[in-house]
């Protein structure tokens, strides 16, 4: 791994969602809440959560329809990793309700995820 240190709000969340087993996204039935990435030119980004009540904040406005969706962690492994990396999709972690937060490779936060269970 590099010596370059983790982002301080991407570490904790993954102490957050490595504890709970749950990561949390928001959804509409099979729709789920994918914005532009902030960081990232022509890409889009899929907001993540380490508890269900900040991603339960987001749910008003233009997102009043939606709610939060706990992804296992495994099933984010399993499933999820593959299906984002091929839509080269970022995750955003732990946004605020100004969207403002960290955005990593979805590949990057598993590795450093299986790193912090070691």
């Amino acid at each position: 791994m590099s010596d370059k240190p983790v982002n301080p709000q991407i570490q904790a969340f993954i102490d957050a969602v490595t504890e709970s087993g749950q990561i949390w996204a928001l959804s509409a039935g099979d729709d789920w809440v994918v914005v532009d990435s902030a960081e990232f030119a022509d890409t889009d980004a899929l907001p993540l959560w380490s508890t269900e009540a900040a991603a339960q904040a987001l749910c008003q406005g233009e997102w009043a329809e939606y709610r939060p969706a706990a992804i296992r962690v495994s099933d984010f492994f399993d499933t999820w990793l593959e299906s984002l990396s091929e839509d080269e999709v970022m995750v955003g972690i732990d946004w605020n309700e100004a969207l403002e937060g960290a955005e990593i490779d979805p590949f990057d936060l598993a590795k450093l995820m299986a790193d912090s269970e070691v």
